[in-house]
């Protein structure tokens, strides 16, 4: 260490504080890196790496950045997962004496930003904390860009299936885990799962003690907000808070609330079925646009879209909460203009809420506040769009959104219109907001105007008419006389610099003058600095005012997007029951009939009971449309719990406590487990978690495994999932073993299939589900319609012949076949011929045939009773 220089003793001794991150030291006009940071952030940054004198024997590697735009590279050093110490001058270096003094001000982590650009504006920004004690678990989730903090209890059986789900409903950028969760194999396979997008931070057990959330929030409040009665949710939230006050080092919080909330409150969706429904984002692309988020998503502000993706995410248990959201809805959809006049205010209003956050911790600049006035500047608007509502949501809403002139008046009055980017270069204030400043103006203005009276006097008493008086940083202010007029230079001018064309002097007038213009605009910098951090702090006193304002805006945005939805894409208001059965006239898959580029999407009716009908097991060809109708069905329940309206002509929903999803699944090589594995395991889940109030969704289990087996496996889990002595939940099952279909009328279960139409060896789905078993696979066709060549075509129906003929002889074999071949005189053929004739009419689906396929299929029943006759 006494072999380094002074400033890199100093550096030195700041990165011993803080190893685990890169520091990012303050240095004129950049932000320098040196040794192995500066190896690191040349690599990831694609800097020029260099050197640096540092008094041992080799050079320093060093790399760095201009301050003025450092935002950007830090922003890509905190999405690969660093964090980032950022080192400032805390005094100015003109003025220091020996070495400036340098501090960290602020540590960035992918979990503790609060710039606009670091961010996606239509997501949170979540810091997880997790406390393992017992039997139980504390979680809070964190935004400190936007202030909001949710915290929450989780207790045995499956508890760390309870905490993965809660960290798959949040997505986390940064988790705090205290020891014992750090070590639980399951949640350690989450996050390897997650592909490093979230930065894992291990923290001993005595940061997660209580004393932080009870030094920040009153005893009355943590009472009133429930978390007195959770103690393991109260350490996880103190954790989290320390965190980022020590990442911050401001000593202020943007969290000045919490909500509590337990997991009666919500919909259960595990992450299973986050992604099987892609809720908001696709499965294949991780893409907004075909998920259910990027249909339902007709918000104008960003804090809209942040509050729709948490409705969506949490849909709600509680039914007078959704009844009322859907009041709120119908209003805005019904009265067209009070919808449109809100969207269009709302769409001038910026981001309060990460505006405020930053206003807080001091960040904000001048052409922030100005997008805060901006924004405040439209909610008298909104507010007076809302007058009239009838739905309480809405007049709740209206008392809720204050107008805030008196904060819209502070800022305009005091920063002018188009600011500069910087607050300490001046240009910020107002004339005639603060005296003081004017006088300093003034006297600015007025020593450019001396300048240009010594000029002309100048000019005039000297006799040199092309005499200048001018001002640089090297030398003030300075007269300059071109070398054809030297000999008139008079002898009090003081020679200063000889140029090849002039010479340039100063005088003792002009010195004066330069002190005390110069010393103006320095005095006028500072006090607009200081004048601007009084208006900021101001603003920041309204902060919990202006952040319920700002919520009841977001609110509004959700509702209205909902409404448009609704009335773009023909919703219809579903009726939400606290118990029952689903009943469904024609529904539509939300997302896929938007992507289908204006063609028709086949729409199907659901009726799915608590008795006779309790489980469809739908049978039908690949590609026919069965995983679509499933989907279909949990996404019109789940947007019923969210308070939106469903792709349907009526529907009656009884509330369900949980979706399960067992859709598709491929190996997971990372952890070493094939698709049964994960198939199984998923089935597991369901069956452990899942109640009689849960709506189950099964999509061809047991294919990984032989045929008996899967077989097997699969009826298992259907008779499990209808008995009602044992589960007895809604269930939407899709199979391929066509041998299940024989459980019909057993515990509710009913048979359904995809309609297809089969002329010679074309097959055409019609997308429709109707009762009865499919009448095949149709496993050729379906390959042949997805373009495998002829020849295997061929060859896989000779193939498929001779196995039909192994099957039949060997029933001939063992005296099956022999026993259904019984003489007809035993059986009253022409009654089971009616009958049969009864089950084909029943079975036509006249919506889907032609006018000559109608002709052509009367005629063959008229044929059939002929013969039964």
């Amino acid at each position: 260490m006494e072999e380094l220089t002074p400033m890199m003793r100093q550096w030195r001794e700041i990165k011993g504080q803080y190893p685990g991150a890169i520091l990012m030291y303050r240095l004129g006009d950049f932000y320098e890196m040196f040794f192995e940071d500066a190896q690191l952030a040349s690599r990831e940054l694609d800097l020029v790496l260099t050197g640096r004198d540092c008094g041992l024997p080799e050079r320093a590697p060093m790399c760095g950045v201009p301050y003025h735009s450092a935002d950007s590279y830090i922003a890509r050093l905190v999405q690969k997962g660093y964090k980032i110490a950022i080192c400032e001058q805390m005094e100015d270096p003109a003025t220091a004496k020996g070495l400036v003094r340098r501090d960290v001000i602020r540590i960035i982590t992918p979990g503790t930003l609060i710039e606009s650009e670091m961010l996606q504006e239509d997501r949170n920004n979540y810091l997880a904390s997790v406390w393992i004690e017992g039997d139980g678990a504390g979680l809070c989730f964190c935004d400190i860009s936007t202030g909001s903090a949710e915290v929450t209890e989780c207790r045995a059986p499956d508890l760390a299936g309870k905490i993965i789900n809660e960290l798959a409903k949040y997505l986390p950028t940064e988790a705090l885990l205290c020891p014992r969760a750090a070590e639980d194999a399951r949640l350690r396979e989450h996050f390897k799962l997650r592909g490093g997008r979230t930065l894992l931070q291990l923290l001993e057990e005595d940061r997660f003690q209580p004393g932080e959330a009870q030094r920040q929030f009153s005893a009355e409040y943590l009472e009133e907000a429930g978390l007195a009665a959770e103690p393991l949710a109260l350490r996880a939230l103190s954790a989290a808070l320390r965190y980022l006050r020590e990442s911050q080092k401001s000593g202020r919080s943007s969290i000045r609330s919490v909500e509590s909330y337990s997991e009666r409150q919500f919909m259960k969706l595990d992450a299973s079925s986050r992604r099987n429904l892609e809720l908001c984002e696709t499965m294949r692309g991780r893409e907004k646009r075909g998920s259910l988020l990027w249909v339902l998503d007709k918000t104008r502000t960003a804090m809209g879209k942040r509050l729709l993706r948490g409705w969506m995410e949490r849909p709600l248990l509680h039914l007078p909460r959704i009844t009322r959201r859907q009041a709120a809805v119908q209003e805005l959809l019904e009265e067209t203009d009070l919808r449109l006049d809100a969207q269009e205010a709302l769409s001038g209003v910026r981001d309060l809420e990460r505006l405020m956050s930053r206003v807080v911790y001091q960040t904000a600049n001048a052409r922030e506040l100005r997008a805060v006035a901006a924004s405040l500047a439209l909610l008298p608007q909104i507010k007076n769009n809302l007058r009239g509502a009838r739905c309480d949501y809405l007049k709740q809403l209206y008392i809720e959104l204050d107008e805030l002139e008196d904060m819209r008046a502070l800022i305009d009055g005091a920063i002018v219109e188009e600011p500069p980017f910087s607050v300490r270069e001046g240009g910020l204030i107002r004339d005639g907001y603060y005296g003081e400043l004017d006088d300093l103006r003034a006297l600015e203005r007025d020593g450019k105007g001396y300048l240009a009276n010594i000029q002309a006097r100048e000019q005039e008493q000297t006799g040199i008419k092309k005499l200048k008086v001018s001002y640089n940083r090297v030398f003030g202010y300075y007269i300059e006389v071109t070398n054809a007029y030297r000999e008139l230079v008079p002898e009090h001018y003081i020679r200063k610099q000889t140029l090849a064309n002039c010479e340039r002097y100063i005088t003792q007038e002009l010195k004066e003058l330069e002190a005390k213009v110069l010393s103006a605009n320095e005095r006028a910098v500072k006090l607009e600095y200081e004048i601007f951090a009084q208006v900021r702090e101001e603003l920041a006193g309204q902060y919990t005012r202006i952040r319920r304002c700002a919520g009841a805006a977001a609110q509004l945005d959700v509702l209205c997007s909902l409404a448009e939805a609704a009335a773009v894409n023909q919703y219809c208001r579903p009726e939400v029951l606290p118990q029952g059965g689903i009943e469904i006239v024609d529904g539509r898959h939300p997302v896929i009939e938007k992507m289908l580029d204006g063609l028709p999407f086949v729409p199907n009716d659901t009726h799915i009971d608590r008795g006779a009908c309790r489980c469809m097991v739908i049978t039908g060809p690949n590609m026919a449309g069965k995983s679509t109708y499933m989907r279909q069905v949990a996404l019109i329940t789940l947007m019923a719990q969210v308070g939106s309206f469903v792709p349907a002509k009526s529907a009656t929903i009884a509330m369900a406590d949980a979706i399960f999803t067992r859709v598709g699944a491929s190996d997971d090589l990372a952890s070493g487990q094939s698709t049964f594995m994960v198939e199984m395991k998923e089935v597991a889940q369901i069956l452990q978690n899942a109640t009689p109030k849960s709506l189950l969704i099964f999509d061809e289990i047991g294919r990984g495994t032989s045929t008996f087996d899967g077989m097997s496996i699969a009826r298992a889990v259907l008779e499990y999932a209808a008995d009602p002595k044992k589960l007895g939940a809604p269930t939407l099952f899709a199979t391929h073993y066509h041998e299940l279909t024989e459980l019909e009328g057993v515990e509710g279960i009913h048979n359904f299939a995809v309609a297809v139409k089969k002329r010679g060896d074309e097959i055409t789905f019609l997308r429709r589900i109707v009762p009865g078993a499919a009448d095949g696979s149709y496993g050729v066709e379906v390959a042949k319609l997805a373009g495998v060549p002829d020849s295997v075509i061929r060859r896989a129906k000779a193939i498929l012949r001779e196995l039909e003929a192994q099957e039949r002889a060997k029933l001939a074999a063992t005296g099956q076949a022999a026993a259904i071949a019984i003489d007809e005189s035993e059986y009253d053929f022409a009654g089971l011929r009616a009958a049969a004739l009864l089950e084909e009419l029943r079975a036509v689906d006249t919506d889907t045939l032609t006018p000559i396929e109608a002709l052509t299929k009367l005629y063959e029943l008229v044929r059939s009773a002929r013969e039964v006759i």
